[in-house]
């Protein structure tokens, strides 16, 4: 007589976002056979996840690529399920018009230090301004105060990622600068903003495994977008169904399939720069779980 083996259980740490939802429908609500791997999900916004991964809490996680440059000891990245910005990403926007230039002036609201974001706005400013002694004045809260925050007068401008990216306007509020315009125009790559992470300590065969299972959950939405979309939904912050379809297809698409080699070369190119900044402590050899 044979046992059963105990499913191995996995926790999923990601955004309560649409863009997420959509990617995890199949593995969340059984869509797909998931075989001996049970996985539990964790929605928290993705500073909080950043800082969780930095402890090695979850066996999965999405974390900023920025985050991912001080986990290398722990997580490898996973080769889908990123969120890549092309032509588009996270923007600055304010209460009243500014120009870049008043940037270094003004405090500005932003979601986390371990954001891609973050860094991107840093590498803007200090290219914008070399040598400025004044550093970028700036408070965390979390993303989704942002908007309705800088809107109240409580900060002068706003670092907002997510919906807030096609919401912003209906709170009255201008577009300073968008991140992922100002980086693929300044270096020909799209931004690549966030990924999915596994921990090393899982074992190569347990990661490819979820490796696989993600793929599998992307391409489920994808070919069942109605469905998937009906349960992103869930989770979008003032956006009807066609803004939360618009803002889907903006971060799962081929991109969240595969990086790709181009981008690959965006993650590599990314994090180079931060460390040429004095941003990222350490060179990042970046590791995709293949």
């Amino acid at each position: 007589m044979t046992t059963a083996t105990a499913p191995q259980l996995i926790r999923v740490g990601h955004s309560p976002d649409p863009d997420d939802a959509f990617m995890f429908h199949a593995l969340a609500n059984g869509k797909i056979p998931t075989g001996n791997l049970r996985f539990v999900h964790e929605l928290q916004d993705i500073e909080t996840l950043n800082r969780r991964a930095m402890r090695g809490e979850l066996e999965v996680s999405a974390v900023s690529i920025h985050a991912y440059s001080l986990l290398l000891d722990k997580y490898a990245l996973l080769p889908s399920g990123c969120s890549m910005g092309d032509r588009y990403g996270p923007m600055v926007v304010a209460r009243k018009p500014l120009a870049v230039g008043d940037l270094p002036g003004v405090k500005i609201a932003v979601p986390g230090t371990l954001t891609t974001a973050f860094l991107t706005l840093q590498l803007l400013v200090r290219e914008a301004w070399p040598g400025q002694a004044r550093p970028l004045a700036y408070e965390v809260i979390p993303f989704d105060q942002i908007i309705p925050a800088v809107a109240a007068g409580k900060y002068d401008a706003g670092l907002i990622i997510h919906e807030g990216q096609l919401t912003f306007r209906n709170q009255g509020l201008h577009l300073v600068v968008d991140l992922g315009v100002w980086w693929q125009d300044r270096t020909g790559l799209p931004l690549p903003l966030g990924g999915n992470v596994v921990r090393k300590d899982l074992g190569e065969p347990t990661m490819r495994e979820i490796s696989r299972l993600l793929k599998e959950s992307i391409r489920y939405g994808l070919a069942h977008r109605r469905e998937a979309l009906e349960y992103a939904l869930r989770y979008a912050r003032d956006m009807d169904v066609g803004l939360a379809d618009q803002f889907v297809g903006m971060y799962v698409n081929d991109w969240t399939l595969d990086y790709g080699e181009r981008g690959r070369a965006a993650v590599r190119r990314l994090l180079d720069e931060g460390h040429a900044a004095g941003i990222i402590p350490s060179p990042v050899d970046v590791a995709f779980c293949e």
